[in-house]
């Protein structure tokens, strides 16, 4: 089962007035290298949210965002009635000095400097948050995966595709090997004979019998199209398999490519050449394809 490594999820948990919400966004990325942001006073929780990720996803980049909301409650602040009394003592004294109504409001009051202070009482507690926002990463990795799974499937019906094309290029191209000896043989007959009626000398048919094979040894790509074959059906063994493999897959596409490049310079025949350069165009699909892939 091929997994895209393109993707996004997101999740939102509540509980005693407590909101967490989680996104997780992936692309492409050889290694795995996450980035976390949490919600000021949460940085703490980092190191338990990476690890939650590693847990999930193997390869690419990974940015994930945290968001933590507590709902205030009247235990996070204190109402220093000092200084509350101090300032109205004060307006009220300059209030009767200039003959100014008494219209000190409460509000006007507590929004002066030291009136209301915060106790530090709701200050995070981040072990105890932990859970609830596990759950919502976790939640947000789990919907994440869906979305790279059904992009995955996507993906490995192209490859197959693609699979599909290189093996029906390469049937030719077996079809078409042995014919390209009887063709150099015929063409080399053919221009012997008409240099030697020219010059009016003769040859031996062993010496043209030696010189075809030295073109057939030095032509042979049977190997290269069995490796190839080898190759095309463990790419497909490997993306059929229960874990996504992209790093096999980018293995086996470069001896792939590597194979198809040797066919080409050793065929030395127009009609295989064609079939090399489809095959090596279903393969450059392949390859940036396989790029996305866990």
């Amino acid at each position: 089962m091929l997994l895209s490594m393109t993707g996004h999820g997101e999740a939102q948990r509540q509980q005693d007035g407590v909101v967490v919400a989680a996104e997780v966004r992936t692309v492409n990325n050889r290694f795995l290298k996450v980035s976390i942001r949490a919600s000021d006073g949460y940085s703490s929780l980092e190191p338990q949210i990476e690890a939650t990720v590693r847990r999930h996803i193997r390869r690419g980049s990974v940015t994930v965002n945290v968001r933590l909301d507590r709902q205030p409650s009247p235990d996070d602040f204190h109402l220093n009635e000092v200084v509350l009394t101090g300032y109205y003592e004060q307006l009220k004294a300059v209030c009767d000095k200039v003959n100014l109504p008494d219209s000190i409001r409460l509000e006007s009051l507590l929004a002066l400097p030291g009136v209301v202070s915060e106790t530090g009482a709701g200050a995070a507690d981040t072990d105890a948050m932990w859970p609830l926002a596990e759950q919502a990463l976790v939640a947000a990795l789990e919907n994440l995966s869906r979305m790279r799974t059904d992009e995955g499937h996507a993906m490995a019906r192209d490859l197959h595709a693609n699979c599909d094309v290189i093996s029906q290029q390469l049937a030719k191209i077996e079809v078409q090997a042995p014919l390209v000896v009887d063709s150099y043989r015929k063409r080399l007959t053919e221009r012997l004979n008409k240099l030697l009626d020219e010059y009016e000398v003769s040859i031996e048919p062993a010496d043209i019998v030696r010189e075809v094979g030295v073109f057939a040894d030095r032509g042979d790509i049977s190997e290269e199209v069995v490796r190839l074959r080898s190759h095309l059906e463990q790419f497909e063994t490997i993306a059929r398999s229960e874990e996504s493999a992209g790093r096999k897959l980018e293995f086996v596409i470069q001896e792939m490519l590597r194979e198809t490049n040797t066919i080409g310079s050793k065929a030395n025949d127009a009609e295989i050449a064609v079939y090399v350069v489809e095959i090596k165009t279903a393969i450059e699909r392949m390859r940036e394809m396989i790029q996305n892939v866990e």
